[in-house]
Formats: C-alpha cells, structure tokens, sequence
C-alpha cells in the first residue's frame, strides 16, 4: 500500500481501530537454500495484487551444514525464520515454508504473540518518532493476543526425535560439550566482561560475532580485530537481517519514508532483534559441539510491567531472563543440549563497567557502545552525543575511569556530563539516582536531577543483587557460581537478596543456593516434560 493511499482510508477506519496497521496480506519466508556455509531464504510481501521478494542470508567463515541433511534444513529454516516474527501485527497471513517440527511451530507462534503485544505497546502507545501521525494516537485496545497475522506451515512436518529429549535425561540429537563455552560478542562493555570472566576460570571459550551488513557492526569492529588476531576460536557470522529488516518498513505506509534519517536511540518497529543474531549462532555451536551460549544481560533488563493494564516485558523481553529459559528449553525439547544464560545477571550497568574497568582493562580499551559510532582511520570512535554514550560516559566518570582510553575526546566528555542532566538516561531508575549521587559527590554534576530522577544514594546498585525472577543465584550452572561470585565480590560493596521491597544482605559464599541444580544441565531419571508444559511469554 502507497503511503498517499494509506492516508486516504485512515479516514475511514472499521470497527477495530488496530485493522489500520494490517497492510500487507501475506508475508512468506522460505524455503531455504543450504550451502555448505551459507544458507538464504527469500521474504516475499503481498499486496494488492503486487509481490515483492528480499532475500535473506547468513554466510559462516567454516563449513556448518549439510546440505541435504533434513535436520540441517530444519535448522536453517528457524534461523531464517526469526525477522519475521516481528511483523504479526500488521500481516493477514505469515508462511513459514519447510519443514518444522511440533516444538518449532509452538515456539514461532507463542514468541509470535508475545512480540505483537510489545510492539504495539512499546512502538504505538508510547511516543516513537518514526511514526506518521495516523497512528500516533491509537486507542489502548486491550485484548488476548494482539497477533493479527494466522500463521500458516503448508509443508510435510519435521517429526520430533521421541519422547526422550531433555537435559535430566542426558539424551540429545547434537552432541554438545557443556565444557564449552560460545560469547556472544560486540564491542559492548557486556560481552566483554563476561569473556575476560570465563577466561580468568579457566573456561573453552568462542567468541562469536554475528556481523550485521550496515553500520552496526562499526561498534563490534574493534573488539573483533584484536579477537580474531589474538583469540582462538574466534568466529564471524554475516547476516543482512539490518537489509531485511529496513526493507519490510518500506511496506509499512505508517512510517517516515525518511526513517533513515531520524535520530533515535531505538529501532522503528522490530523488538525481536537478538534471536536473530542467537539463532544465526545456533549453526556454529551446532558445528563446534559447544554446549552453553551466554549473553550479556544484566540486571535490570529483566522487567514485567502494566500499561493501562496490557502487561508487558518494556520492550526487552529478548534481552530477559525469560529470554534466556525459554530458549534454553527449547533447545533441549528439540534435542540440541544448548543452555543459555548471561552470568551478569546479578550486576547493575555501573558495576559492568567497574569490573571491566578494574579488572580487564585490556578489554575495556576495545569497548565501544554507541548508537552512532563512526570509523576514523583504522579505529570505530563513539559519537560522544546519544544516549548511551552519555551514559557510558557518566559511569566512567563516576567510578574514577579515563573515558578517553575507550575513543571519547576530552571534549566528547565534558558535553556529555553537560547534558545528562537535562537530557536523561534510558537505565533503571535506582541506577540513575545512585550515578547522580556519585557524580554530584565528586563534583562533576552541580545539578540534583539527571531528568526527571532525583539524586540519591542506593546503595544496592554497587552490591550483587540476587532476585528470585531476575536474577537467582542458581541462575547458572553449578560450577561457575563460586569462582565467578569471588571474583565480584572483590569488586563490589557485598550482596543482597531481595524480599519483598527490601535488599537483605546475604553470605553469598556460604548460601544454600550455591548447591541448588541448574535446571537446564541436570542428570538423572526426570524430564523437563515431568514439569508442565514450557511458559514461553
């Protein structure tokens, strides 16, 4: 639909106010095409009797399929699958071509639904620049589900492997080593503390980059050339999911044509970003026989919130620990033996940055988190201008670091501190009033308010947090906990257990939940099926 037309019939909008944003009748996705280190799908929009087709790939630096292996094709299929879940709310039909299995289709569907709801949330209920003004203002429509898009699987099932599939029986189609360790990895301060932690413990560890095709991958690109030149296992994986992604907002009329040019520390419409770079991974550990994939999240992206009563994840249930289950169960239902977790879970953004900064200061040097960054000779510096750098920035600052040993001018500094307080931070709100307090303590913030968050000392930002949601202290497998919970507690004030509104301090070391079993690597009689179905959303 043109965007000339689309402004004619909002004119005229039916009973459902949200039958405005289906403008696409049908997506298809696939089928695959397997080489044996790449694999493409195409993605074809219909509308109005007009097609247009964008093909999809991932491409590997080793070979990682077997061409015409079903279960390799069953593999591809859900990689490619992936950047489609994020279009459920504006599609009448979505097809996934190939082969997919009971497990896959549960899984498309109930991530599907969960992903529909945080957009229309997150990108037309709260303000989003990108949008035109026919729906800036749509009704709060509460609901069941917010999927609007039947999703269709034409082709022949997959059949599952059986009745046994799971970690407490030990019994997996891949043959995976839970000694192995997959990172995935940016130029980000997250995945670069939790690789310079598994490698002071001793652990096989493989960084894996998923190098999107645009500028994106500018702030990956310093930490991946000293990782490929000076770390082995290393390993790229190149996808132009970014391409695909900005081609389906060229078939959403309600967007800026000139959404390229808005400047925004978010993306126009996607939330189901990291699955794609997860599943793009899946291929290589896969290949490799690396059981555990680990994710940089830390405490406060695990959130359940209310918005005039549709509940939802903040726009950040991909980056949760919900996340984080829900994968790693249905990695062990297909058979693949996969846990996935992020050991930093217990740590609040400025203690990611301590710990970094005092005790790898050899990575931290690499470490770029900018929204804008930008190549200058040989080197990716940050814009020193978004958000996230004003608020990397603020952290180093605040604990007593040298911004500039990370790419920022002194210059870059001083207007950051400037504008963080009228400006803001996108960060939990404990966390910005104990970063005002420290600030404001050293002297570098004359100001009480860092926008609308009053300064304040909250001394639980710089302990370990141990939240029975968000962050459980048997979180993670059983023999990583004491040496990775010894090594925080050489950086930080302690740790605390959260009950009900108040943090209690806790003798971690000594705590009955160090013994406590992951659940996801256990041995023994029992299935995960002996515990209920999987609670996806």
């Amino acid at each position: 639909m043109s965007r000339a037309k689309f402004k004619k019939e909002t004119l005229d909008v039916g009973r459902d106010p949200l039958d405005i944003l289906k403008v696409i009748r049908r997506l298809e996705v696939g089928p695959v095409r397997l080489g044996p280190n790449r694999v493409t799908a195409p993605y074809m929009v219909s509308h109005n009797g007009k097609t247009d087709t964008m093909e999809l790939a991932y491409r590997f630096e080793e070979n990682v399929f077997v061409p015409d292996d079903g279960h390799a094709i069953n593999l591809a299929g859900m990689v490619c699958a992936q950047v489609a879940l994020n279009y459920g709310l504006f599609c009448d039909e979505i097809v996934f071509h190939g082969r997919f299995d009971r497990d896959d289709r549960r899984f498309i569907r109930e991530m599907a639904t969960n992903t529909t709801r945080e957009i229309f949330v997150k990108k037309f209920l709260e303000p989003n620049p990108f949008l035109l003004e026919q729906v800036a203002t749509l009704p709060t429509a509460r609901r069941e589900s917010y999927l609007r898009a039947r999703l269709l699987f034409p082709d022949e099932p997959m059949p599952t492997l059986g009745k046994v599939r799971s970690p407490r029986c030990g019994a997996t189609h891949w043959h995976v080593d839970p000694s192995q360790h997959a990172v995935l990895s940016s130029g980000g301060k997250d995945s670069l503390l939790t690789f310079g932690l598994l490698k002071e413990m001793g652990c096989e560890i493989h960084p894996v980059f998923v190098n999107e095709s645009g500028r994106h991958w500018f702030t990956a690109l310093n930490a991946y050339r000293h990782f490929a030149d000076h770390i082995p296992n290393t390993a790229r994986v190149w996808t132009n999911a970014d391409r695909v992604f900005n081609w389906m907002l060229r078939h959403l009329p309600f967007v800026r044509q000139d959404f390229e040019r808005v400047r925004s520390d978010e993306y126009p419409i996607r939330l189901w970003t990291v699955a794609v770079f997860v599943f793009g991974a899946l291929p290589l550990l896969k290949k490799r026989g690396i059981g555990r994939l680990l994710i940089g999240d830390e405490f406060d992206t695990t959130r359940r919130l209310s918005f005039c009563g549709i509940t939802h994840y903040d726009g950040l249930y991909d980056q949760s620990r919900y996340f984080d289950d829900v994968l790693a169960r249905y990695f062990h239902r297909k058979g693949w033996g996969i846990s996935q977790f992020s050991v930093i879970r217990p740590l609040s953004e400025i203690l990611v940055q301590k710990i970094l900064v005092e005790r790898y200061p050899e990575m931290q040097r690499h470490q770029v988190s900018c929204h804008a960054s930008h190549k200058q000779g040989n080197r990716v510096l940050p814009c020193g201008d978004c958000e996230k750098c004003r608020r990397i920035v603020g952290m180093l600052a605040a604990i007593g670091a040298d911004s500039t040993l990370c790419g920022y001018s002194v210059e870059q500094v001083t207007r950051c501190l400037k504008n963080l307080p009228k400006t803001g931070l996108r960060q939990e709100t404990e966390g910005i009033a104990h970063l005002a307090f420290l600030l404001r303590e050293k002297g570098l913030m004359p100001e009480s308010f860092i926008g609308a968050v009053q300064a304040r000392q909250r001394p639980e930002i710089m302990k370990l947090r141990f939240d029975p949601q968000r962050s459980p202290v048997e979180g993670i497998p059983v023999d990583l906990r004491v040496p990775l919970y010894r090594i925080y507690l050489e950086h930080t004030d302690g740790a605390v257990k959260r009950s009900g509104r108040t943090w209690l301090h806790c003798d971690l070391l000594n705590d009955a939940a160090l013994r406590r079993p992951y659940p996801f690597e256990l041995r023994g009689d029992a299935s995960l099926d002996e515990r209920g179905p999987p609670r996806y959303c």
